[in-house]
């Protein structure tokens, strides 16, 4: 009987081998492998490194979403601790201060927000008050924008012998005497988008307009009036002379002029004094379109005062 052993040169496994040699049969009595060198040291060590960095980097994820989360839920606070910290009205932070820009971005959409409004309904009760009072407020702001479409025309005065009232073409179908010397460039007078001829406005542009028209009387007794019989001059002095103002509309569609407004004062002329003077104003808004025309005429237009504070015509677009 024999034994051997097998070593390899840098391995950890030792091979036992014992045989028998009686009859020249070779049997396996043992084998033994046994690990020896530094293999199972290396192995550990490696194992242990791979559990280590798993350990680390999932430590490491743990702890970057905490902090994740937890930036988040102070942003989240600073915010709305931002709006509503004493010192909102405060335009003094300083730029570093965290709440700066939230406060400034606050502020500037309050104020486009109630800019917004306020034009809104300044310029809804700008337009009722202009609607009001107008021209006299437009013509005395002469620093306040006009509107787009707009005309404004005025009082000019005349030789009287020439201020007999224009006959309209209508005859009968138009009440009173036109007035045909409107002034339209000087003075207060103005004329945009809109045409002024024979004493009518013609309108440009269609839509809804705001017209209106005063005129101004002033009676004067005339040496044919002193020489008129007493009782006819009694007679008025009873019941009155009236004054009234039309408005009229021509459209190329209607050989009519259509009477928009009318007003009426019925005033007594007092024989006593040398003249007596009375206005008549109206307006309205009416739609009008391409080639229309406004004109105005009155019961007497000799009567009628034509400074240009005093009567005066005009119509401009709402919408």
């Amino acid at each position: 009987m024999g034994r051997y052993k097998l070593r390899t040169p840098r391995s950890a496994i030792v091979l036992v081998l014992e045989v028998q040699a009686g009859d020249g049969t070779a049997l396996l009595g043992h084998r033994h492998v046994v690990m020896t060198g530094s293999g199972p040291k290396l192995g550990v060590l490696l194992l242990l490194a791979v559990l280590l960095q798993t350990v680390v980097v999932t430590i490491t994820v743990l702890h970057f979403t905490t902090a994740l989360n937890s930036m988040k839920e102070t942003f989240a606070r600073s915010s709305v601790s931002c709006l509503t910290g004493s010192d909102l009205q405060s335009v003094s932070a300083a730029r570093g201060d965290p709440c700066w820009q939230v406060t400034q971005q606050l502020h500037l959409l309050i104020e486009k927000s109630l800019s917004q409004r306020y034009q809104r309904h300044i310029s809804s009760a700008v337009r009722d008050e202009v609607s009001r009072v107008l021209p006299s407020l437009v013509m005395e702001d002469r620093a306040s924008p006009r509107p787009k479409v707009a005309a404004h025309v005025t009082g000019s005065y005349v030789a009287k012998v020439d201020r007999e009232g224009a006959s309209v073409s209508a005859g009968r179908r138009v009440q009173g005497q036109k007035i045909s010397w409107w002034e339209g460039k000087k003075g207060l007078a103005f004329l945009q988008d809109v045409q002024l001829l024979d004493g009518e406005l013609v309108v440009q542009q269609p839509g809804l307009y705001y017209v209106y028209a005063q005129t101004y009387f002033r009676h004067t007794h005339s040496v044919e009036e002193e020489g008129e019989e007493l009782e006819e001059l009694e007679e008025l002095e009873e019941r009155g002379r009236p004054l009234l103002q039309y408005v009229y509309k021509k459209v190329s569609s209607y050989p009519v002029p259509i009477l928009l407004m009318k007003t009426s004062r019925t005033s007594c002329w007092s024989r006593g004094s040398q003249f007596s003077l009375h206005s008549a104003h109206q307006g309205g808004l009416f739609p009008l379109g391409p080639g229309d025309r406004l004109f105005v005429t009155v019961t007497n237009a000799s009567a009628v005062d034509m400074d240009e504070k005093s009567s005066f015509f005009g119509a401009f677009l709402i919408s």
